[in-house]
């Protein structure tokens, strides 16, 4: 209770605002200011027209001060409520209310809001330049911060209001050093690190995340936090693209080759075996040898391999 007081105290962190049904107030703006009105001319308008006329005036005063008290708020939306400069809480209730129209209430939306962040160029872990972009998912969660922690004139704030479009560019700011923090971090694929080594291609919900708690860190301070964030397009730069575009190709047909290699070997492996086993015919180390090669060139070859019968016979 004491840190709660103390923070409302110190206006570190938004607090509820006090406000008046609307409905209950429309008796006495619309019913019983304009009663006494009327009143007040009825009983002194002939004996006393100046005590009548007097009054009046500051009931009619009243009636006018009465009606700028209004305001409708919708679904999540907020008014922060500041009375000649000192702030006096944030209402997020619904529907139609009163407060004192001396107050300032500036409107924020409380709703999601969704942000492409364009593709930026990065080095990555190892010094690659790669091309990372983003989707950003995030909302307010403190006015208090958005309104006071935040430079009004760069928020653009007029009058009643606060510019959605500032706050879009202090978030896609924020979110771009945030970008760039957690690529730097990590390599694009495994070229060049372990293979137990996490990479921005293959890190998937664990590189979101981080990059998710990364954005929060920054928002936090202006009182807004990040629903999800999601890395939706990764690439390397233009002028690396084409040799690490062969490089991969390489690396692919190595992987190739590999597999056919070893899938030749046991293959004649197999032959040789079943050969001996079934007694078809015996071979000496050379003829093996011969069978090898040759079957290894007829398996291993790129193009299909034309077969050469021995024709010659011996005088």
């Amino acid at each position: 209770m004491a840190n709660l007081n103390k923070n409302i105290d110190n206006h570190e962190y938004e607090y509820s605002g006090a406000t008046i049904n609307g409905f209950a107030m429309l008796f006495f703006t619309f019913i019983l200011i304009p009663a006494l009105i009327v009143l007040a001319f009825v009983c002194w308008g002939d004996a006393h027209e100046g005590l009548a006329i007097g009054v009046s005036i500051p009931l009619f005063l009243l009636f006018i001060l009465g009606c700028a008290g209004y305001f409708i708020q919708e679904p999540n939306e907020a008014r922060v409520m500041i009375f000649f400069g000192k702030y006096s809480g944030t209402c997020r209730k619904v529907g139609y209310f009163w407060v004192n129209p001396f107050m300032t209430r500036k409107k924020l939306s409380l709703r999601i809001r969704n942000m492409d962040i364009e593709p930026i160029k990065v080095n990555d872990k190892i010094g690659n330049p790669v091309l990372i972009g983003m989707v950003l998912v995030w909302k307010i969660k403190d006015t208090y911060r958005v309104v006071f922690d935040l430079d009004s004139q760069s928020l653009g704030a007029s009058g009643s209001s606060i510019s959605n479009a500032a706050l879009e560019r202090f978030v896609r700011i924020q979110s771009d050093a945030a970008l760039r923090e957690v690529t730097g971090h990590f390599a694009y694929d495994q070229t060049g690190v372990s293979e137990s080594e996490l990479t921005l291609r293959e890190g998937g919900e664990e590189i979101n995340e981080l990059l998710e708690r990364k954005i929060n860190e920054r928002l936090s301070m202006a009182g807004m936090e990040v629903v999800e964030a999601r890395i939706n397009y990764l690439a390397y730069a233009p002028e690396i693209a084409a040799v690490m575009l062969r490089r991969q190709q390489a690396s692919a047909i190595i992987s190739a080759r590999e597999k056919i290699v070893e899938g030749a070997v046991s293959m004649v492996e197999m032959a040789l075996d079943r050969i001996e086993k079934n007694n078809i015919v015996r071979l000496d180390e050379e003829k093996k040898a011969a069978m090898v090669s040759n079957l290894l060139v007829v398996l291993c070859a790129d193009e299909p391999v034309t077969p050469m019968l021995n024709t010659t016979q011996n005088s």
